[in-house]
């Protein structure tokens, strides 16, 4: 608890609450004799371990007095702990763990030696850096302000976008989103981390920019459309005074891509490291803001401007290192998701720094997604990735996204047709619609709203229609195109066409 202390008087940002004045939520640091953190010591068994590690990383603050670090030791025997700190995200991003849990080391392995921790004085704190940042951005209402001109880009940069890319959902959006979520991992070989490595290489891009683009790719073959926008998170530690602070510098950048005409995978990825250098030099508008600017169409099911979000996790591990203590780190599942669906990766290196495996995850919204779904999302990435790693000059179009079981299923055992001397007579529809006329000419054939049709008046009507279709030189080998709503006609006009012969 005293190392805890420790940390907290050292970074600012994590003794800062955000009080309501006036209806505006305002900064305010924490003296150090405030902000002390309370250690809950909680007896656990070790069969209960995870549920209590899933109830410990969904814990709540109240941002107006809570300080945004919570810790819990989770105590399974004399001999095994688990130390639970919950940042709150206001407060602290991927990078800050490092220097978090560096700092904590330090401090603990002081006060276990009843000393206070020795470290040098952090050259900035975070709100030197809030500060540093309004000088750099200007006025928002001044047009010739950086802010004003990276707004402007942006604004052009996003015209027109979609509302929201079709995903290949298992359900319909509910109208307001629970963020309740699940997670699929995933591991990629070395040797694939090595070709693609070559490939990002070759073009002058960065891997991101190859799983970016390869992302893109797989939405348009899945149903997504060709204007595909990617969340990307950008570490916003500009400045290497930054690296040892604690707090909250990553930005959200929304990464369009069009895929249209059915480009090489080359070209694609030639498109992306444009639009992603252009996007990285003007990546200082906080995301919040660029929502309130653009103003895109609101939604309670769906995160506004984009669903998917591709994260590249570059942010070194945290090295936990406590004399007389093996400190192991251990991921923990929050079963939220803040995105319809969320790609983390991580690629590992050897000791001679060579391309070793490539991890990573799939975080995932269930209100509209199952988890096969998101497997089989998963395997087709790893098949395109290797596709293009093998021949990046290949069109998008083009690469085999099936599984070979897949291609049986659909090729084989979904398409087998009996001998032509074996199978029954072919009927075609209208013959066997005019047989359940003569069968059951008073039943029900059609229900929508309040109006219903018999096989009678059904067939009435669509012979009706299809003399109407005949005079007007419909037949056989002719197409009709039907323009009609889901309704009692459309079925009509769908038997008349049949009737026809077109």
């Amino acid at each position: 608890e005293a190392a805890l202390a420790d940390v907290v008087a050292r970074h600012e940002s994590l003794r800062t609450v955000f009080p309501d004045i006036d209806g505006m939520p305002q900064q305010r640091i924490l003296p150090v004799r405030e902000a002390r953190p309370q250690l809950t010591v909680t007896p656990v068994d070790a069969s209960e371990l995870d549920t209590a590690l899933a109830t410990a990383a969904r814990h709540t603050f109240d941002l107006e007095t809570d300080i945004p670090l919570w810790a819990q030791l989770l105590r399974v025997s004399a001999e095994e702990h688990t130390l639970v700190l919950v940042v709150h995200h206001i407060a602290g991003d991927g990078w800050s763990l490092r220097p978090l849990w560096r700092d904590m080391s330090t401090a603990y392995q002081a006060r276990c030696a009843g000393q206070e921790p020795e470290w040098a004085e952090l050259p900035v704190q975070y709100a030197d850096y809030t500060l540093w940042q309004r000088d750099l951005l200007g006025n928002v209402e001044d047009p010739h302000s950086e802010i004003s001109a990276q707004v402007e880009y942006w604004k052009q940069t996003l015209a027109g976008l979609p509302d929201r890319v079709s995903l290949p959902t298992d359900r319909p959006y509910p109208p307001i989103a629970s963020y309740e979520g699940d997670t699929v991992s995933f591991e990629w070989s070395a040797d694939l981390h090595t070709r693609l490595e070559g490939l990002a290489r070759q073009s002058g891009a960065s891997l991101f920019m190859v799983a970016n683009a390869a992302l893109a790719a797989l939405l348009t073959r899945m149903g997504g459309g060709q204007d595909i926008p990617i969340g990307a998170a950008i570490a916003g530690r500009t400045d290497q005074a930054l690296d040892d602070l604690v707090g909250f510098f990553v930005n959200t950048l929304v990464l369009r891509t069009d895929t249209s005409g059915d480009p090489t995978f080359r070209q694609l990825l030639h498109h992306v490291r444009e639009r992603s250098l252009d996007a990285y030099a003007h990546q200082d508008v906080p995301f919040e803001h660029l929502v309130e600017t653009l103003n895109p169409a609101r939604s309670l099911a769906h995160q506004p401007l984009f669903q998917v979000a591709l994260v590249w996790q570059n942010a070194l591990s945290p090295e936990v290192e406590i004399p007389g203590l093996l400190a192991v780190p251990e991921a923990i599942s929050t079963d939220t998701a803040k995105f319809d669906i969320s790609v983390h990766v991580v690629a590992h290196r050897d000791a001679d720094h060579r391309p070793a495996r490539l991890e990573g995850s799939v975080e995932f919204s269930t209100d509209v997604f199952d988890r096969s779904t998101v497997v089989s999302l998963v395997d087709r990435l790893e098949r395109l990735l290797d596709a293009v790693a093998a021949d990046p000059d290949r069109r998008i179009g083009t690469i085999d996204l099936l599984a070979p079981a897949e291609r049986q299923r659909l090729l084989v055992e979904w398409n087998t047709t009996p001998d032509p001397d074996t199978r029954p007579e072919a009927v075609s529809i209208p013959e066997l619609f005019a047989r359940q006329v003569e069968r059951v000419p008073d039943a029900t054939a059609v229900v929508f709203g309040d109006r219903t049709l018999t096989y009678t008046e059904l067939d009435t009507a669509s012979n009706q229609l299809a003399r109407l279709l005949i005079t007007e030189g419909i037949g056989p080998e002719r197409i009709v195109a039907l323009a009609l709503p889901k309704s009692a006609d459309m079925i009509v006009a769908i038997l008349a066409v049949l009737k026809t012969g077109a």
